[in-house]
């Protein structure tokens, strides 16, 4: 949708940047890069989905916001909306803020159930193997309830563990063999 929006508004795309870490922290390889691209004179200006897909912390927001202030980053195009230097910069470092908090409460919310499931006795994120998470919240079956098809294997296994004290490379073998997969199909490890 991006290159259509460069279409659109006759932007050339000098370089594409896909970056796969969380916004949440500085030190983004590829972001770095890019900004030190738009540094070095090679680009003018960013094309991006939303401005909170550029930064949700006060560290990069601030980088990206200097940038815009001093023109060495002459436009930030969203598809929503475009910064430019001469711009009043508030709305835009009230936009980063808004992530950075987005961010914030989002770890504290999740901390929070984890706490609240560990309280009540499940464990909190993925069932083990022979186990299974009742993700549609089904009311017949507990949060986390019995993989018929992989708990009967995994108690025989923990049975050869014990007898026979393998090393995990052995056991791991050993569930192979009798046909254990994890739920996706993949070899245990």
């Amino acid at each position: 949708e991006l290159k259509a929006v460069a279409k659109r508004d006759g932007l050339t795309i000098s370089n594409i940047f896909r970056e796969e870490k969380s916004a949440k922290s500085p030190g983004r390889t590829v972001f770095n890069e890019m900004l030190d691209q738009v540094q070095a004179g090679q680009a003018e200006g960013i094309l991006c989905w939303k401005l909170d897909r550029l930064a949700r912390n006060p560290v990069d927001g601030g980088r990206i916001s200097w940038m815009l202030q001093q023109a060495v980053l002459q436009h930030i195009q969203t598809y929503e909306r475009d910064y430019w230097p001469s711009d009043n910069v508030l709305l835009m470092n009230v936009e980063f803020g808004i992530a950075n908090q987005f961010i914030l409460d989002l770890s504290a919310n999740t901390k929070r159930g984890l706490r609240s499931r560990a309280k009540d006795g499940w464990l909190p994120g993925l069932a083990p193997i022979g186990y299974l998470n009742n993700r549609h919240k089904d009311e017949a079956k507990a949060p986390i309830y019995v993989d018929s098809e992989r708990f009967a294997v995994m108690k025989k296994l923990w049975g050869v563990l014990l007898e026979k004290r393998c090393s995990i490379r052995d056991i791991a073998q050993i569930a192979f063999d009798m046909g254990l997969r994890t739920p996706r199909g993949k070899r245990l490890h």
